[in-house]
Order: structure tokens, then sequence, then C-alpha cells
């Protein structure tokens, strides 16, 4: 489970150059097709330029959106959950509170610490936990 962002990666690079043999091959049958012809006119060769210019354009940038709406998600939840930890299977299970966070928390028996889809649910009083310096009012040994 912990190498999914290299087999991310890896597919990522093989889609990529899957997209570049793809348009290899169609600016190659675009040729193929002008030499076919022959040379009839010059207006058939720019067309047939002008044709692969915006082929390949329209290609990379509907990829490109492909990949920012199937990537950007991924990312968004992989980089997210770097400040929680997590156990052996991946899932974030808890969340102990230290003194760099949640500090007011720390021996309080409201505290849960517990992670549901993400985020972290600190305490049925203070969900997000307490945000100012100093003792929180609801805190019980």
């Amino acid at each position: 489970m912990e190498d999914w962002p290299k087999e991310f990666f890896k597919m990522l690079e093989t889609a990529g150059q899957e997209v570049d043999r793809f348009v290899q091959e169609v600016t190659e049958e675009v040729e193929e097709f002008v030499e076919v012809l022959g040379r009839f006119s010059s207006d058939i060769i720019e067309l047939s330029e002008e044709f692969t210019e915006e082929l390949q354009t329209t290609i990379f940038i509907e990829i490109d959106q492909y990949f920012e709406e199937l990537v950007d998600p991924f990312f968004d939840l992989y980089l997210g959950l770097d400040e929680f930890p997590t156990d052996m299977d991946g899932f974030v299970s808890s969340v102990e509170p230290t003194a760099e966070k949640y500090a007011a928390c720390i021996g309080c028996k409201n505290y849960h610490g517990q992670v549901y889809g993400g985020n972290l649910l600190v305490c049925g009083m203070h969900p997000y936990g307490w945000e100012t310096d100093g003792d929180c009012p609801d805190w019980e040994s």
C-alpha cells in the first residue's frame, strides 16, 4: 500500500508516453496522407499542418484537463493526510493531543481524536479544538 504513489506516477508516465506515441502516429498518418495525395497544392499541405497542430493542441488540452480533474483530488487527499498519523493499513485512525497541537486537550476526558473522512473530530464541544491560548472551559480530568 505504501508504494501506491510510485505506481500512480508510473501510470501517469505510461499514459504520457502513450499520448506522445498516439500524437506521433497521427502526425505520421497525416504526413503519409499528404504524400499519397501528392503535391496537388500548397493549400493541402498548409491545411494538413494546421490540422496536425490543432489536433495536438486539442488533445493536449483535453488530456491536461482530464488529469487535473483526475489527479488533483488525489494530490489534495494525499497531501492533506500528512498532518495525521496513519495505522498500518494506511487509514487514519486517531490523533493524540500534543503540546504543539491541541495542548488544551491533553488529559481531557472529552477528547475524542478520531478522524472521519479525513476530518479530525477533537471533541463534541469543540470539533476543531480549543482555538485560544489557555485552558478550555470544558476540560475535565
